[in-house]
């Protein structure tokens, strides 16, 4: 640390943190909150959330025994004063670096997260395990998740409640309700939970029962527990928690030090056969202007400067891909009044939050649910219209059945438009677009695309508006073109059909996705080595432009195919497709450059990329190895 604090330079661990008084925690509270500013404006990362649960981080681990008692945070993201508590204070600062700290919960980070969290909702669900885990094992230790920022909004986080409800296992589940999500939550639970705080009236009618209860006799203890579950049904109507079978407690001020310590002590103590919910009411960027002011932008920042909250940009002129997406749907959108936008809580993250404001009517954030994000824009194609599901790489993946049996299974006409594929950087391996080309071409009645730069996104876009007996997808990088000019909305490609961007003899180098501009260094490199070398735009995974790969591979010595996936993907079909066709013969040596079968961690893409041995140098590397190789793929039987 680069401060001198009262109390935070002494805190090491949990432990230390239960040597302060009650009335110390309030200005440790303050300066973990300082702290968090300091770290993220030279790191960049979540900031919002955290700021938002400090309070609530400096309570839970002044009443509770961690790491013995389980604390799981839901995401991750709120997790960085956690971090700054539980001896990673002097590593605070390598937050998202390469070899630093990771910007979620980590198992083999620290005893002191017990369970890794990066997508969200899964608090209860890991929770609700480890105490029934505990309870097989007679063990008396405590399990608290904490469930928040939108992340209560998702079906997963209900199907562990309903377990959960009736699991007879304690449990704590702390709410922690800020009133947004990444972006500005939707649906139903919002308007809920905003009744039960408006519901004042609910507290002096549950005052009065603690009181009624205190003056019976044990005997009559459990009559008056029934007088209060009455009284509170009566003011509320009910509420969804304790119907799933949950003992409700809330909601209450979660920058309150004091009521916090007071309510999970007696949580804590409290004799309860099954899980206990804690509704807490905080403020997303608490204690920073800036956060407080705009929250949405200070959910994940760049660096910044703490005096003016103005985020440190990249100079440069060329659009991010994401723009060049929603611009593009925009322009098609004018013309075509079929066309509809769909995101799952990220509706800045994809660009459909400028849809959105073109297209009010015509945009849907459907929260955190990836799942029904999918079915709902099949149950939209059924009936002639043109769904674009906007979701990144990562999240996909939550909705994999979805995409199988509700689109794939029926050739329902859904366009997925997959953001953040490849490698993303400091997010590291749990948001890495790596699977997305694997999973959707082993689907038949797929087009699967991915744009080699911002001119073919645009092409791919056009082309799918007009793919209507089938689903389709186009995978794209997160951050800037490479600065080429972009095409009109009329362009469009032949579906399966790739390009021969350099003509070449002897070598091949067949590119999919975004590597296209390392691949022509590469080019350029080797001819002036003398070799020259034929490199293809694939465009297409699916359909494969068969004719093209036979023809370089009946015209090569050396074929070589190259994707920001995983092993299973591009080169995978391409491969099948030379076995097939009897091609991979004495004549041909075959290679295929995918990521490796291990995960990527957090740093700089390029050099997450060069890890990963599709940077400039490993490709070239490569090709020469292969063109001096003697082993050769035979074809098989």
């Amino acid at each position: 640390m680069n401060k001198k604090y009262k109390y935070l330079n002494d805190i090491n661990f949990p432990s230390d943190v239960k040597k302060l008084s009650q009335s110390e925690l309030k200005v440790l509270s303050e300066e973990v909150r300082e702290e968090l500013i300091e770290t993220v404006s030279e790191t960049g990362g979540h900031l919002g959330a955290g700021l938002g649960v400090v309070e609530l981080t400096v309570a839970l681990h002044y009443i509770f025994n961690t790491p013995n008692d389980k604390l799981i945070w839901d995401v991750g993201h709120q997790s960085y004063p956690h971090k700054i508590l539980t001896g990673r204070k002097d590593r605070i600062r390598t937050l998202r670096k390469g070899d630093g700290l990771s910007g979620f919960t980590k198992r083999s980070e620290s005893e002191y997260d017990p369970f890794g969290a990066a997508h969200s909702s899964t608090s209860i669900s890991s929770a609700l395990g480890i105490a029934t885990a505990n309870k097989l094992s007679n063990k008396s230790d405590n399990v608290i998740a904490v469930i928040g920022d939108g992340a209560i909004s998702a079906g997963m986080a209900y199907e562990a409640m309903n377990n959960a409800g009736t699991s007879k296992t304690k449990m704590i589940v702390i709410l922690n309700d800020n009133d947004m999500s990444i972006s500005k939550p939707v649906g139903a639970m919002r308007k809920y939970l905003a009744k039960i705080l408006s519901g004042k009236i609910y507290f002096s009618f549950r005052e009065t029962a603690k009181l009624i209860i205190s003056a019976f006799s044990k005997r009559f203890s459990r009559r008056a527990g029934k007088a209060e579950d009455f009284l509170r049904s009566a003011v509320t109507g009910g509420t969804l928690f304790n119907s799933m079978g949950f003992y409700y407690i809330g909601p209450i001020n979660g920058h309150d030090i004091d009521a916090l310590v007071s309510i999970l002590k007696n949580a804590k103590e409290i004799d309860f056969n099954g899980p206990i919910m804690i509704h807490v009411k905080t403020e997303k960027g608490k204690g920073y202007e800036f956060a407080e002011k705009s929250i949405d932008k200070f959910h994940g920042v760049t660096k910044f400067n703490i005096g003016t909250g103005v985020q440190e940009k990249k100079k440069t002129n060329i659009p991010a891909y994401t723009n060049v997406f929603a611009d593009t749907l925009i322009k098609h959108a004018e013309r075509d009044s079929k066309i509809i936008g769909i995101t799952a809580a990220m509706a800045s993250g994809t660009g459909m939050d400028k849809f959105g404001k073109k297209f009010p009517s015509r945009m849907f954030d459907v929260g955190i649910a990836e799942q029904h994000a999918v079915t709902f824009a099949a149950g939209l194609a059924t009936e002639g219209f043109k769904p674009y599901a906007a979701i990144y790489s990562t999240f996909l993946q939550r909705a994999y059945d979805q995409v199988v049996h509700d689109v794939a299974i029926q050739s329902l006409p859904v366009r997925f438009a997959i953001d953040r594929a490849g490698l993303v950087g400091a997010d590291g391996p749990t948001h890495a677009g790596s699977f997305d080309i694997t999973y959707l071409t082993t689907l038949p009645n797929f087009v699967v695309m991915a744009a080699s730069d911002e001119s073919e996104l645009v092409k791919m876009i056009n082309t799918s508006v007009n793919i209507n007996d089938k689903p389709s997808a186009f995978r794209y990088p997160r951050g800037s073109g490479i600065g080429v000019n972009l095409p009109t909305i009329d362009e469009i490609l032949q579906i399966g059909k790739g390009r021969i961007i350099k003509e070449g003899k002897k070598i091949a180098l067949l590119n999919f996705g975004a590597r296209l501009k390392e691949c022509l260094i590469v080019q350029k490199n080797l001819s002036k080595k003398g070799i020259n070398l034929t490199l293809v735009d694939a465009r297409f995974a699916k359909p494969l432009d068969e004719n093209l790969i036979w023809q370089i591979a009946t015209d090569h010595e050396v074929l070589i195919t190259l994707e920001e996936g995983s092993i299973g993907g591009f080169g995978s079909h391409v491969v099948q497709f030379l076995t097939d066709k009897n091609l991979l013969d004495n004549n041909l040596k075959f290679r295929s450059m995918v990521f490796p079968d291990k995960f990527i961690n957090h740093d700089k893409p390029e050099l997450m990329y060069k890890y990963a041995g599709l940077d400039v140098e490993n490709i070239e590397i490569k090709i020469l190895d292969t063109l001096n190789s003697k082993v050769i793929i035979k074809k098989t039987n």
